[in-house]
């Protein structure tokens, strides 16, 4: 009897303890342009390459999160447009008994960080697939991100 005790207070326990998990993963969008082709791929200079980077989270059902991490990458050669590859890399997380305070974080940080790669993979591949070198990203510091973020939100409370 008293073993039956134990097992349903663990059970119970359980049930609160905190609990992260990638339920899904996917790319929910891709495009790729290549608007001066081919007469940009007879230039020989060296292309400037940009990053945008957009993170949106999107609340679902009891604990799960949608989080898309959107990434636009431009290359221009001179004033001409190389390519563009505009990519949504995004999860379905399970969050369970996060603190409030904690899952802003947990969603802007942890979450990016998962998906990072794949978006970083991904955007290899589509660049070297539309005629061009593959673009290596460096990784994203989604904390140092994060921290800018809350400072702009703390400056405009004051």
């Amino acid at each position: 009897m008293a073993a039956d005790k134990k097992k349903s207070k663990v059970k119970i326990g359980k049930e609160n303890q905190p609990g992260f998990a990638l339920e899904k993963l996917y790319l929910k969008d891709v495009s790729v342009e290549v608007p001066n082709a081919p007469e940009i791929f007879t230039s020989r200079e060296a292309p400037k390459i940009s990053v945008e980077l957009n993170n949106e989270i999107k609340p679902l059902a009891d604990s799960f999160y949608e989080v898309s991490l959107q990434l636009t990458i431009t290359s221009k050669i001179d004033e001409q447009t190389a390519f563009v590859v505009d990519i949504v890399q995004a999860g379905i997380f399970a969050i369970k008994n996060i603190p409030e305070d904690g899952l802003e974080a947990v969603l802007s940080i942890t979450c990016p960080n998962i998906l990072f790669p794949y978006a970083r993979e991904a955007i290899a591949n589509f660049t070297v697939k539309a005629g061009f070198n593959p673009v290596q990203l460096q990784p994203i510091n989604f904390e140092a991100l994060y921290m800018q973020e809350q400072q702009k939100k703390d400056s405009k409370k004051s």
